[in-house]
């Protein structure tokens, strides 16, 4: 008797949680409204549709319109990552479109603003897209939204082909970076796909037919496994012991300061030595008349207003102006109109007054500055053109200042132009020699190398410490991010040659450093935590699908709403 009493009270019991679990389904309706009108761009009142178990909640043609924003996400990240870890040499970028259209537009954030507004737009419909999923409801994307991802995929595809094409060093910046990122990234598509566990096991246990279920199920926990296990192959040298970790680089002023000043001007040094530089870098170039000048550049256009002064040797290489042609340019007013660093107006009025009267600087006022200080200097040498009366005696020149004309000491030059070295070591053997040429060790030896000046994308932690061994410092150049300054810090570079003197000079450890016990715990922790995540949630799923199958006959369950689905009145 009591057996018979509890059997319609178990069915009652059944009854009311399906009942509840209905109700809460109707509850989301307003949500999933708000979903599918985003997605779909429809705002209209969504009918209540049978939809079967076991079927697909997609047509082939949205199945295609979600894989497209699938890859469209893929590129447009890889794109907007590419461009943000670029950021180190955007002011290079943008100087390269000045020399190339002939005016001054920050094109470096332009491009970053637009990977952003991309990126997110279809990071966007793409959650939009999963949430849908994860409510078991079909996907109608609106022409808008497809013509949409279509654009961002172009745009993506051809920007970075573009920028692969004129700036393909760029590519081994972001190698580098993911020995600083890669532990955080990989943190990162483990939280990703522990997410997409929800909707995946929803479909695998309601609306896909089991073998393609078994399938999907079996490629994500592949997927997932391989995530798991992809720190055991990861380099970083930013993952050591503290203890094993070297002095910071020495900061090298890069032209200067150019961020605080115009690049290559009097000031610029001073305001390096200011910020705690413990030597500095220019670009030297001969005057007509024989006065060892400094500008990078092959003609004036850029940091004089030569075009206002001498409007017809716009295009003149410098070193074919006299000494008094140059004193009558401004080197400083051009700081303010193009703001190349964005930071101009940080400098108080006394500042800008001093900038914006800068002039053109000579290697010898340079070098007194550098002697004064104590300072050690580096100078790329620049061979005047043919016709130039100092065209064969360029080098003898630049030595006659250093050892006649100022007053620093020979030991603290950094000699780098690679021309007729054995004759320069002759005259003056004091000189410190430095190379850009990654030769081995004997030969560097044989030639008295005692640094390399090499780009920041060839660092390597394996042949620093190679040339390190036999005395043979390393100088990296132009560095001007905290985290590449950090990479460097970590891979045992000696010295930086950097934009940025005011800002790494205040780091007191490199970012991102981590001990390997750290980083184990870290990736274990993660990794298990997950696992434990996406175990539950296919538990989940596959008990509650169990339940309604069995708390009410499969009929009454569709006839109730059980599966039914939202969908727009096409």
């Amino acid at each position: 008797m009591g057996a018979t009493q509890t059997e319609p009270t178990l069915k009652l019991g059944k009854l009311a949680m399906a009942r509840q679990r209905l109700l809460q389904r109707y509850e989301h309706r307003p949500f999933v409204s708000c979903l599918a009108g985003l997605y779909g761009c429809q705002w209209r009142c969504y009918q209540l549709t049978h939809a079967q178990p076991g079927h697909c909640c997609c047509s082939k043609l949205e199945c295609g319109s979600f894989a497209l924003i699938v890859l469209t996400f893929c590129l447009s990240l890889v794109f907007l990552y590419f461009w943000s870890e670029a950021q180190n040499d955007y002011n290079d970028f943008d100087w390269f479109n000045f020399g190339n259209l002939g005016f001054w537009f920050p094109w470096s954030i332009v491009l970053l603003i637009l990977a952003v507004f991309l990126f997110t737009y279809v990071a966007g419909l793409l959650l939009l897209a999963v949430c849908l999923l994860s409510e078991g409801q079909r996907l109608y994307l609106h022409w808008c939204h497809k013509i949409g991802i279509s654009v961002t995929l172009i745009l993506s595809i051809v920007a970075s082909s573009v920028l692969t094409d004129l700036w393909s060093k760029e590519w081994m910046t972001v190698l580098l970076s993911f020995q600083v990122t890669a532990p955080y990234l990989h943190i990162g598509g483990v939280v990703l796909m522990t997410l997409l566990s929800w909707p995946i096991a929803l479909h695998v246990f309601r609306f896909l037919p089991r073998v393609r279920g078994m399938a999907i199920t079996v490629l994500y926990i592949t997927v997932l496994v391989t995530l798991f296990l992809v720190p055991l192959g990861m380099y970083s040298p930013c993952i050591k012991e503290r203890s094993s970790l070297g002095s910071a680089p020495a900061l090298i002023g890069h032209r200067g300061a150019p961020m605080l000043a115009p690049e290559n001007t009097f000031m610029s040094f001073e305001k390096a030595l200011a910020a705690g530089a413990d030597g500095l870098e220019t670009d030297v170039t001969i005057s007509y008349d024989g006065v060892p000048f400094l500008m990078h550049d092959k003609n004036l256009r850029r940091t004089t207003n030569v075009k206002d002064m001498f409007p017809n040797w716009t295009h003149t290489s410098p070193a074919m102006f006299t000494w008094r042609e140059l004193q009558n340019l401004n080197a400083g007013s051009w700081f303010f109109s193009q703001d190349p660093f964005g930071t101009a107006s940080s400098l108080s009025p006394d500042e800008h007054l001093q900038a914006q009267n800068q002039s053109v600087c000579t290697l010898r006022d340079f070098l007194d500055l550098a002697a004064q200080h104590g300072k050690l200097v580096i100078f790329d040498l620049y061979r005047p053109p043919r016709g130039h009366p100092y065209r064969d005696a360029w080098i003898s020149r630049t030595l006659d200042v250093i050892q006649n004309e100022s007053s620093i000491h020979s030991s603290q030059v950094l000699w780098l132009p690679p021309e007729l070295r054995e004759f320069v070591q002759e005259i003056d053997p004091e000189l410190q020699q430095i190379t850009a040429d990654l030769a081995p060790v004997e030969d560097l030896q044989l030639r008295h190398i005692s640094r390399l000046n090499i780009h920041y994308s060839f660092m390597s932690e394996k042949e620093i410490r190679k040339y390190s061994a036999a005395n043979i410092s390393t100088n990296l150049y132009v560095i001007s991010e905290p985290w590449l300054y950090s990479l460097a810090w970590c891979a045992g570079a000696h010295s930086v040659a950097t934009n940025a003197v005011h800002i790494l000079k205040t780091l007191q450890r490199p970012l991102f450093l981590m001990t390997p016990d750290e980083y184990r715990l870290m990736w274990t922790l993660t990794d298990i935590t997950s696992l434990i995540l996406v175990v539950i949630i296919f538990v989940f799923h596959w008990w509650r699908e169990r339940e309604l199958a069995l708390s009410v006959d499969s009929s009454s369950v569709i006839e109730n709403g059980s599966y039914r689905q939202f969908r727009t009145g096409y």
